[in-house]
């Protein structure tokens, strides 16, 4: 394998992982409340100007930054379920997709009145940008810290939802929110904690966006808000497996377009996305792990 495979394969995989942290959240709201949140991508953007202005501050060491960025995360979509979708619980789904597309503009725009549209550079530490040797390439350590933080936040999501006793209580109102009232399961806790950690974890993507790339702006996490989106579709909507492995499969196949296509279709990529969620969509129109029942009423 050349080098420059070996290369695109690493960006890949760093880009797939920011998909698949978002992606992540996008599936539990909807694996819980049936609800297509597009408001969810623009917390990156949140998590992104957290950490600017912590940083800001210069008395917030590295290591503490990312739990108070997920902190900042939680509050957030915490604030955004409260505020906006607690009340249209239960309304029917065109519904609920107005309103989430309405917070997202309005998430935009709050951004640009306090924050402004101009660009702001993002400084990450100097030992991210280092570069370790990968085979006969150099890769920057943010590249391998990006899937490694990715694998661990799965991981002890996994676990969450699987060992404890609001993981199962998660599980039962994703399975039948009515017997789950009955039996005494708060749905408003449940549902403000899994908007928390959608919140969490995107604002977590938007730190590692910003840190990867260089730059933020008040309406940066629109696109790979999107993008995280059509991830969650190819691996089947509702499913924590399908979102880690759908944001994988547009990573690479995003990174492999640019790459290795003529420079001249590089603007092309978001078409590409797109016209991939087609393609898998006609072979498997439930997406690779989707369930094929009916929908909850």
């Amino acid at each position: 394998m050349s080098d420059y495979a070996i290369q695109q394969i690493v960006n890949g995989l760093s880009l797939g992982s920011l998909y698949a942290l978002v992606a992540i959240g996008f599936s539990l709201i909807y694996g819980v409340i049936r609800l297509v949140n597009f408001a969810h991508g623009d917390l990156m953007m949140v998590g992104a100007f957290a950490t600017f202005g912590l940083i800001a501050t210069d008395h917030v060491p590295w290591v503490v930054l990312p739990l108070l960025v997920l902190v900042a995360g939680f509050l957030s979509g915490g604030l955004v379920e409260r505020l906006a979708f607690r009340s249209i619980r239960g309304a029917p789904m065109i519904t609920g997709f107005i309103v989430t597309l309405s917070v997202s503009v309005a998430l935009q725009n709050l951004g640009l009145i306090l924050l402004g549209a101009q660009p702001r550079n993002f400084s990450f530490p100097a030992v991210f940008r280092e570069r370790v040797a990968l085979g006969g390439i150099d890769v920057a350590i943010i590249d391998l810290t990006i899937p490694a933080v990715t694998l661990l936040c799965a991981v002890l999501l996994t676990v969450f939802v699987k060992t404890t006793r609001m993981g199962i209580a998660m599980r039962a109102v994703s399975e039948n929110t009515l017997a789950a009232r009955l039996m005494g399961i708060s749905i408003n806790r449940v549902v403000l904690l899994v908007f928390g950690i959608g919140g969490a974890l995107a604002a977590l993507a938007g730190l590692f966006w910003g840190g990867k790339f260089g730059q933020i702006d008040p309406l940066m996490g629109f696109v790979p808000g999107l993008k995280a989106f059509v991830a969650t579709i190819i691996g089947g909507v509702g499913s924590l497996p399908g979102a880690i492995l759908g944001g994988y499969i547009l990573g690479f196949a995003e990174v492999a377009f640019v790459g290795f296509l003529p420079a001249a279709y590089a603007g092309y990529r978001d078409a590409f996305v797109f016209g991939l969620l087609i393609l898998i969509l006609l072979v498997r129109p439930s997406g690779l792990f989707g369930s094929t029942e009916e929908e909850r009423a």
